[in-house]
């Protein structure tokens, strides 16, 4: 029996989650899906690959996460939170299969690296790679990050490493189509607008600690300090910018251009909006509140 324990957070995935398992069922570890009310074969799926689940009404990211790793009860040194349209590669399988606990005493969390595909180009510039996920953690040590409204992660204390070698294969199907990727995207502004006008308010704090030379989730906590720091609407020109030009996402072709263009600028600037929005509703409020 692996020591390790993976955990699948689903929703209308019949199109991904048949990769994802076979990708892993022959390292025989304990499976458990986290589902978020699938209309379609989604839960017949799980069936079919004897995977218990269980359904979980969908808030956030980070709150379904949180009762992801609360629902259901593991007994094995470590968990593994993959989404559903996430895939293992050989590699990073031959990684796992070799896993043993007692060789990494002292360590308590794992970053994998990441591969993003959009419409079947991988992401290879604009900063987009490598990038490292903390997805492998020790039981009852990881946690979601409930601070963040949108961009989840787990939070591991004490040491941390990278495996570099190997990736998970990130690839939304469902966003070949544009209406999907702007549908959700949309759905994510509203989250992130409602995120940064709470951390205005004081109201969030970063659990994490920023640090620009430190592990991978550090690092992304510091990039988050100089964003909400940075001038709205100014902010994803210089990002665009920054992603085009200096890391070279222009060499990505049509498509990744395409891609830049869209998660880069239009889904910031949207963001941007709607904080002005809520800002301008806020103060409305007040100036009623005091008449």
């Amino acid at each position: 029996m692996a020591d390790f324990t993976f955990i699948i957070s689903t929703y209308n995935e019949e199109q991904h989650l048949p990769r994802l398992l076979e990708s892993i069922k022959e390292l025989h570890a304990t499976t458990y899906v986290l589902d978020s009310g699938s209309t379609d074969q989604t839960l017949s799926i799980c069936d079919n690959y004897n995977v218990e689940y269980k359904i979980h009404a969908f808030e956030n990211h980070p709150k379904q996460w949180h009762h992801a790793l609360t629902l259901f009860q593991t007994n094995t040194p470590w968990i593994i939170g993959l989404d559903a349209d996430q895939i293992v590669t050989e590699e990073l399988f031959e990684q796992l299969a070799n896993f043993k606990d007692q060789d990494y005493t002292g360590i308590n969390g794992i970053y994998f690296n990441r591969k993003n595909y959009f419409k079947g180009k991988w992401i290879r510039y604009g900063g987009y790679y490598p990038v490292y996920l903390l997805k492998m953690f020790r039981n009852q040590l990881g946690y979601s990050d409930l601070n963040e409204n949108m961009d989840h992660k787990f939070i591991v204390p004490g040491k941390t490493i990278i495996w570099k070698r190997g990736h998970l294969i990130e690839e939304n199907l469902k966003e070949n189509e544009i209406s999907f990727w702007i549908s959700k995207h949309n759905k994510y502004s509203d989250l992130l607008g409602d995120e940064e006008k709470e951390r205005m308010d004081n109201q969030r704090v970063q659990l994490t600690p920023a640090r620009l030379w430190g592990a991978p989730n550090e690092r992304n906590a510091w990039l988050k300090l100089l964003w909400w720091k940075l001038p709205r609407y100014v902010r994803p020109f210089l990002y665009f910018s920054y992603r085009f030009i200096f890391r070279l996402g222009f060499l990505d072709g049509k498509t990744g251009i395409l891609f830049h263009f869209l998660q880069a600028f239009w889904f910031r600037l949207i963001v941007d909006i709607k904080i002005e929005e809520r800002l301008l509703k806020a103060k409305q409020s007040t100036t009623t509140d005091m008449t």
